[in-house]
């Protein structure tokens, strides 16, 4: 029964965090601009909803809000790559740092608790009778399909399509006429936007918001978006990529929650995400390398059965020119 419990707490969780992991393959994959501000947007979406919320603002209003304040942490971080020259990830990094500060600033203390004050998930709980886990279940469920129609229509459009192209070659796109650092600036807004409005429901799900919160956000997304490349890697429709983003952040919680109750200590997680992260990396390359193997293997079998055939061809014609003579 435990078990069954942790596996829906985990699912809840997959799905209100997969709307970061999205952010993160925003950034990461579409840009391919290895954004290490989510830590500290994460935590800045948590810190704007929990303190919007207290001071008596609706919960379904406070994570829109704490969606445009991570957008704007973004803008801080392609500015100073874009107009600065500042190489992406020491950009990333020195955005990462200040939010710290800006966070402490906005909540006023390191930790803001939400215990009596009404969120979308106690609402829920409250009007339909449900636990706080289905109702979190649910709210991340509307809002997930909610994003990934949004984010296929706008990448769809002429500015979506010139921020993809701009993460497969910025070259042949400055060629184009498209002045490449806007995208940049535009991709990490709502990406970073994603994030923080994810790290406000979070919020509400946990029922606090701290400083800290953000810690290691950037690693979970990737492990979630390459678990879901790995799960799902012959998908081609951008649509269908961003189900299975969703679904990769579902499945590290899912993995996540079993370990765990297999008894592994929550002080090992992060070592357990890094193994995660380097196994679904290597897999791919493992994956490509035994195909490779088999392909050799099945080339030299070819090679072998002509080599064969020409040498009892030659044996026919040798041994009819010897009967002729």
């Amino acid at each position: 029964m435990s078990i069954l419990l942790a596996m829906q707490g985990a699912v809840a969780q997959g799905v209100l965090w997969s709307i970061m992991t999205l952010g993160v393959y925003l950034s990461f994959r579409v840009l391919d601009f290895a954004d290490l501000t989510v830590d500290g947007s994460f935590a800045t979406g948590g810190a704007v909803s929990a303190v919007l919320i207290s001071s008596g603002m609706d919960p379904l209003l406070s994570p829109l809000i704490a969606f445009i304040i991570g957008c704007m942490t973004g803008v801080i971080t392609a500015l100073l790559h874009t107009k600065l020259k500042i190489n992406g990830i020491l950009a990333s990094i020195l955005t990462m740092i200040a939010l710290y500060s800006i966070n402490i600033r906005i909540m006023g203390k390191a930790n803001i608790p939400l215990l009596g004050v009404d969120t979308l998930m106690t609402n829920m709980k409250a009007l339909f009778g449900i636990s706080k886990t289905v109702a979190s279940l649910i709210v991340g469920i509307i809002f997930v399909v909610i994003i990934i129609f949004l984010l296929y229509w706008f990448f769809g459009t002429e500015l979506g399509c010139a921020i993809r192209a701009t993460g497969n070659n910025k070259k042949m796109v400055r060629a184009q006429g498209v002045h490449t650092d806007n995208m940049i600036i535009i991709g990490l807004a709502i990406s970073n936007g994603l994030v923080a409005l994810s790290g406000g429901l979070v919020a509400q799900s946990q029922g606090y918001a701290d400083v800290m919160m953000g810690t290691g956000t950037i690693v979970i997304g990737l492990a979630s978006v390459i678990i879901g490349e790995v799960l799902f890697r012959n998908l081609t429709s951008f649509f269908k990529v961003l189900i299975a983003v969703v679904l990769g952040s579902v499945i590290y919680r899912i993995i996540i929650a079993v370990v765990l109750q297999l008894g592994l200590k929550s002080t090992d997680l992060k070592l357990f995400t890094a193994i995660i992260v380097a196994l679904a990396l290597a897999l791919p390359v493992l994956q490509d390398g035994k195909a490779q193997r088999k392909q050799k293997k099945a080339r030299l079998k070819e090679i072998a059965e002509e080599e064969a055939e020409d040498a009892l061809e030659n044996t026919t014609v040798t041994g009819g020119s010897n009967a002729d003579a």
